[in-house]
């Protein structure tokens, strides 16, 4: 039962990622008094952690009195890591919006190795995703561009050629030009609907910082971009808060949440003593990330009559594999600079197709990666035995100095040669994949915890096809590969998990319609990637973002799937 003086608004959203901040926005434009609840806090342009100190508390557990940007989920077999602030994860997110590929929406028969039910179709997301991509303002890199790396971009394509397979530069939601000009550091114009920061933005700096922040505001990140939109509009977005429990109540749904402050950081909370706030609502929207929204349905489901026995199955972590190929040489045998930190985080993309579309397997990406800056230090530091050398080098060189008469006061070459050549971290680039994994993994409740049972094991073949690519391609830029560290403890990690309230055409084959409503359940509805009934392959950002935009517009029309 609603609490009588509880606040009422037509729409609480949950979330404030590409499911939430895209459906808040398009709702608010129809007219709607629209909340927005977000657990994590704002981050504006140069607020992101950078020193070690920062970096240390840029983690999310506010029993600890860690309110920073970085959630890490462990489970049996593999971690995942996605954002808590004010945008989702666009905020540390590698900036890809590929479509899904066509042939991969699919409708399997039970039973069939990698069951999947999409009920929505290329065609049915087409227009979305242009609206998607228009608001997020995606351009391509620019790599031939004078004063932009060719590194990476370059060393890809050439090496995607020689085995035969698709390459190109992706749509990416950074802005590289303005005013004209395409160069670094150029001031952006304000958007019609202003900003939420109220912080000017510049063009990208090629720092490859995007995945820990990104400090000019190049990137079109979801608080710049729909959130700050949504503002405009009258949306009510209120960060620190984050949502505990929700009920129908006859008429609509009401929802408690608990405010974070800022004077918590830093010290053990009893998060379970916060006071919490009570909203009324006419329709609540989740859209907390996969892990999020499913811990929320799987923690409320006993107020959900009815809910389908499907909730918390079909997880997948969308293929995420990594690779590392070190020591890059061009045909001479010298080192080939491939600027790793020297451009944005993803550059280029290489297709590997399905048997759906002309491959022998499940299809899959791989996709260059940078990393910021410092990386480079660590890696060059990481030479332990050149390093050892260079310094013993140098040491013998300013002592010979002290002792003899001769004075020799510019020592550059000395310095130069302690610093070293640079070559370690100059032929190192990660490679990413993702692709079409069998999403098999449940999601459940142990305790009060979130659990999740599912391993790579039943993905083994997949895995070991991707693995393979990278390693030709490893071959092909005369590098060494080495697979993800992390699978040295047989564990894999996952930056794209999806599924765990996935849609399908009835409640026998998901726990959402087509548009996103729960089925047996009127004004509920998931927007997020807990709503993919398998893994969509490419980078997920984009249809998230689609779908949540056909759900709003679902909702604005008053369109749902008819089921009996």
């Amino acid at each position: 039962m609603a609490e009588a003086d509880a606040e009422h608004v037509d729409t609480v959203v949950v979330g404030s990622g590409f499911g939430g901040s895209v459906t808040a926005y398009n709702l608010a434009q129809g007219g709607q008094r629209v909340v927005v609840l977000e657990r994590g806090r704002r981050y504006p342009p140069g607020s992101f952690a950078r020193t070690p100190r920062e970096l240390s508390r840029a983690f999310w557990d506010p029993s600890e009195g860690l309110l920073g940007l970085f959630d890490v989920w462990s489970f049996r077999g593999f971690s995942g890591i996605v954002a808590s602030g004010l945008g989702g994860g666009s905020l540390i997110y590698a900036n890809v919006l590929l479509r899904m590929d066509e042939k991969w929406f699919v409708l399997d028969p039970p039973g069939v190795e990698g069951y999947q039910m999409w009920p929505v179709t290329r065609a049915d997301l087409e227009p979305h995703y242009d609206e998607v991509e228009r608001m997020l303002r995606a351009e391509r890199y620019p790599f031939e561009t004078p004063g932009y790396a060719v590194g990476r971009a370059a060393a890809m394509r050439d090496a995607a050629k020689r085995l035969g397979l698709e390459w190109e530069l992706p749509p990416l939601a950074v802005t590289f030009a303005a005013s004209g000009r395409t160069a670094p550091d150029l001031v952006i114009p304000e958007p019609s609907y202003g900003n939420i920061h109220g912080l000017q933005r510049t063009t990208c700096r090629l720092c490859g910082e995007c995945d820990i922040g990104c400090q000019s505001g190049s990137k079109n990140t979801l608080d710049h971009t729909y959130l700050s939109a949504a503002d405009h509009h009258g949306v009510d977005i209120r960060d620190g808060r984050e949502v505990r429990s929700f009920e129908p109540t006859g008429s609509g749904w009401q929802v408690r949440y608990v405010t974070h402050l800022a004077k918590h950081e830093g010290q053990p909370v009893d998060t379970a003593s916060l006071r919490p706030t009570t909203l009324t609502c006419d329709r609540l929207v989740l859209a907390a990330g996969t892990f999020g929204t499913t811990y929320l349905l799987l923690r409320n489901k006993d107020a959900l009559a009815g809910l389908s026995p499907l909730l918390g199955h079909r997880f997948s972590g969308n293929g995420d594999l990594l690779g590392l190929v070190f020591d890059a040489q061009e045909a001479e045998g010298r080192v080939r600079d491939l600027g790793s930190s020297a451009a944005p985080v993803i550059t280029s993309a290489i297709r590997v197709p399905d048997t759906l579309d002309g491959g022998s397997g499940r299809g899959y990406y791989v996709e260059d990666a940078g990393y910021p800056g410092f990386v480079d230090w660590l890696v060059e530091a990481s030479d332990i035995p050149g390093v050892a050398s260079r310094v013993l080098q140098a040491v013998y060189a300013f002592v010979l100095t002290r002792l003899t008469p001769s004075p020799k006061t510019q020592i550059g070459a000395r310095v130069s040669r302690l610093l070293g050549s640079g070559s370690s971290s100059a032929g190192v680039t990660p490679l990413l994949g993702m692709g079409r994994d069998i999403p098999d993994g449940i999601m459940r409740l142990r305790g009060r915890l979130l659990d999740i049972d599912w391993t790579p094991e039943t993905s083994r073949i997949y895995f070991d096809r991707v693995d393979n690519t990278m390693r030709q391609l490893a071959k092909e830029l005369k590098g060494e590969f080495r697979p993800n560290p992390a699978s040295w403890l047989d564990r894999i990690v996952t930056v794209h998990p999806l599924g765990g309230a996935p849609m399908g055409r009835s409640p026998a084959e998901g726990v959402i319609d087509s548009y996103g409503q729960v089925f047996g359940h009127p004004g509920l509805f998931v927007v997020d990637g807990a709503a993919m009934p398998g893994p969509i392959g490419a980078n997920p950002a984009l249809t998230i973002a689609a779908f949540a935009n056909r759900s709003a517009t679902a909702i604005l029309e008053g369109r749902t799937d008819d089921v009996e």
